[in-house]
C-alpha cells in the first residue's frame, strides 16, 4: 500500500513540477518578446561605435511636450519589425531636442545654453536641433557610417511609413533618389514588409 501511494505521490508531483515550469518557460518567453526594445544611446555612444563597427544612425529627435512624439514612441517604436530592423542595422539615438546633453560632433561641442530646468513644457531649442535644422516635432535623422548627415525627416511615421526610410538609408537606395518623379517611382515599387 505504501508503494503505492508513493508511486501516486511521485506521479502527481512529477506532473505537477513539469506543468508548472511549462508554465514558467511560457511566461519568460512572453516577457522576453514583450520586452524586445530599441537599443537607445546616446549621439556620443553612438559615434564613438561607428569607430568600432561602422553604421548608419537613426535618430529620433522629440521633446517632452510633443504628443506625435509620445505616439511614435507607443505606436512605432514598439513595434516588433521595426526594433528588428532598428537593432539589426543602426546605432539608434533618442535625443530631446530641448534637453540640456551635451553632443560633441565633427569637432564641435553642441549644448543648450537657454535652457531652463525650472520650466514646464516648451524649452529653449538645442544647439544640435538647430544645426541640423530640425522644426518640427518628431522628427528622425539619418547619419551615414562616418557620421556625416543624410537626411531630417519630420513628422509622425506609422512602422510601415517608417520603414520605406529605414530600408531606403540603409540600403543606398537614397542616392538613386534625386527627383519627385524617382520617389514617386521609388514609393510605388516599394515592397512593404512591415
Amino acid at each position: 500500500m505504501w508503494n503505492v501511494f508513493c508511486f501516486i505521490t511521485f506521479e502527481y508531483l512529477k506532473t505537477y513540477l513539469m506543468r508548472n515550469i511549462l508554465l514558467l518557460f511560457l511566461m519568460l518567453t512572453v516577457g522576453a518578446v514583450n520586452a524586445q526594445q530599441i537599443n537607445w544611446m546616446t549621439m556620443d555612444e553612438a559615434l564613438a561605435a561607428q569607430k568600432k563597427n561602422p553604421k548608419k544612425i537613426f535618430m529620433d529627435v522629440y521633446t517632452t511636450w510633443c504628443g506625435p512624439c509620445k505616439l511614435l514612441d507607443k505606436n512605432t517604436f514598439s513595434d516588433k519589425n521595426v526594433i528588428e530592423y532598428l537593432n539589426k542595422n543602426y546605432y539608434s539615438v533618442k535625443f530631446n531636442a530641448e534637453g540640456n546633453e551635451s553632443i560633441t560632433y565633427q569637432d564641435f561641442t553642441y549644448t543648450n545654453p537657454n535652457y531652463q530646468p525650472e520650466r514646464k513644457g516648451r524649452n529653449s531649442q538645442h544647439l544640435f536641433a538647430h544645426a541640423m535644422k530640425v522644426t518640427a516635432y518628431p522628427t528622425v535623422v539619418f547619419f551615414k557610417e562616418n557620421g556625416d548627415l543624410i537626411q531630417a525627416v519630420p513628422g509622425y511615421r506609422t512602422p510601415s511609413q517608417l520603414e520605406i526610410f529605414l530600408k531606403m538609408i540603409h540600403s543606398d537606395d537614397y542616392l538613386k533618389v534625386t527627383t519627385a518623379e524617382a520617389w514617386d517611382k521609388y514609393q510605388k515599387d516599394f515592397k512593404y514588409t512591415f
